[in-house]
């Protein structure tokens, strides 16, 4: 009795520190770089823009600056995450990045000091970003991995790129964009970092937990590897990597570029701002909560090919969106354009951990959100060069429609998971 009290009191202990760190990575994407600085940026574009009398096109260039300097700091920061755990990391991530946005409120009207100041910013938040939040994520969490991770993401980012907008807003208002900066700033790190620093943890050391195991059953226990995974190296020499990287790369950047486009895309066919916003605001909201049932339907089927309905839903979204005059045909295509793009988002990390193990997660991670961070920030470019060359967006979007059939396709030509199939025994508090 004694012995199974103990069980479960450790059980229970084990079960809250879980819940605690789903809890901090969560708050931890509703503070990062996509609601704190992409979600926000178009309420400051006019501002700046206007006070120092630069085109609009100077003041958005800072977007790709950004995406680049997180391509180049993700891969390192993930390395950083490999060898000294993720609680280290993302704690030194969140320092660095809120005061990075508190000092754009530095700006003085020069332009290269303006785009040293975003460089700063894009490089400290890809340290706290969401591949080291599902890193963390992925190593506490086995049978339910799929489903937590989309939580933390999903609803993450989902309620973060809803609220900061409207906070900033706010800022905006009664204190200027400067002020409005500092404010985020503040919000980053005081939100942020008492939430992770008290609940953050990494999951307990594997060998710790072998070691443990083979003084209660005996030495051949100890020979098994802690954490079982490929090396970069590894991961890159295989088919499935690429595969991989050449689906969600894809994936990502075409359903990205219509994100981005959608205001444009119903205005330019004479539809009211008002109604083109909540087309966005459906596509943003069925992302975010299509990142949690793409974990759940991983975790229940376990098999890469759950994923290809979703993207070819994305291909009839985008069809309805262009083609229909009905606004009803409109909605339901940008919540279809959802499902696609919030698989994407949900997939990724997921399919990373089942293919390549976690020894190494963070820097192959961080590889793989490098490439699709930047097909996410010239995607869009293209489709607007292809707007200036035919007067529409119709070529683009039949081209976009053959890059998401494409990607459906290498989805089905991924191998099954090559892990073992979690059970509920390994995430037991007796396990």
């Amino acid at each position: 009795m004694t012995e199974a009290t103990g069980a479960e009191i450790i059980g229970q202990k084990r079960d809250t520190r879980r819940l605690g760190v789903v809890v901090a990575a969560t708050v931890g994407n509703i503070v990062s770089t996509t609601p704190a600085v992409s979600a926000v940026f178009s309420l400051f574009l006019v501002p700046i823009s206007t006070e120092f009398g630069w085109p609009r096109a100077t003041v958005s260039g800072v977007l790709l600056l950004t995406a680049v300097m997180s391509a180049i700091i993700y891969p390192i920061a993930g390395r950083l995450s490999d060898r000294w755990g993720s609680r280290r990391v993302i704690l030194f991530g969140n320092v660095m990045f809120a005061p990075a946005i508190a000092a754009l409120a530095l700006a003085d009207g020069s332009i290269l000091q303006f785009y040293l100041l975003f460089a700063l910013v894009g490089a400290a938040g890809a340290i706290p970003s969401t591949p080291a939040y599902s890193k963390v994520i992925s190593e506490w969490f086995d049978e339910k991995r799929g489903l937590m991770l989309g939580v933390a993401a999903g609803f993450g980012n989902g309620i973060g790129s809803t609220l900061m907008p409207i906070l900033a807003g706010l800022m905006l208002v009664q204190f200027g964009w400067r002020g409005a900066y500092m404010g985020i700033g503040l919000i980053v790190f005081g939100l942020g970092f008492p939430t992770l620093f008290a609940l953050l943890r990494d999951a307990p050391g594997r060998v710790e937990e072998i070691m443990r195991r083979a003084e209660e059953t005996g030495p051949q226990t100890a020979s098994a590897s802690p954490l079982p995974g490929l090396s970069l190296g590894e991961a890159v020499a295989t088919r499935t990597f690429w595969v991989l990287m050449a689906a969600v790369a894809l994936g990502a950047g075409c359903m990205t570029a219509i994100f981005t486009h959608v205001v444009p895309m119903l205005m330019d066919r004479g539809i009211p701002l008002q109604q083109a916003a909540l087309a966005i605001s459906i596509f943003a909201l069925v992302t975010a909560g299509w990142q949690v049932m793409t974990g759940y339907l991983l975790d229940k089927f376990y098999v890469p090919t759950v994923a290809v309905p979703m993207f070819a839903a994305a291909i009839l979204g985008l069809l309805c969106f262009q083609f229909s005059t009905s606004l009803a045909v409109i909605y339901f295509g940008a919540a279809l354009m959802g499902i696609g793009l919030g698989a994407e988002f949900g997939c990724l990390s997921y399919f990373v951990s089942r293919y390549f193990g976690l020894k190494y997660f963070g820097v192959i991670i961080g590889v793989y959100y490098s490439v699709v961070i930047i097909f996410q920030g010239g995607a869009p470019v293209l489709m607007d060069i292809g707007f200036d060359l035919t007067g529409s967006y119709e070529t683009s979007v039949w081209v976009l429609s053959v890059f998401l059939a494409i990607g459906a396709g290498l989805i089905l030509l991924l191998p099954a998971f090559g892990l073992q199939r979690p059970s509920h025994s390994q995430e037991s508090p007796s396990s």
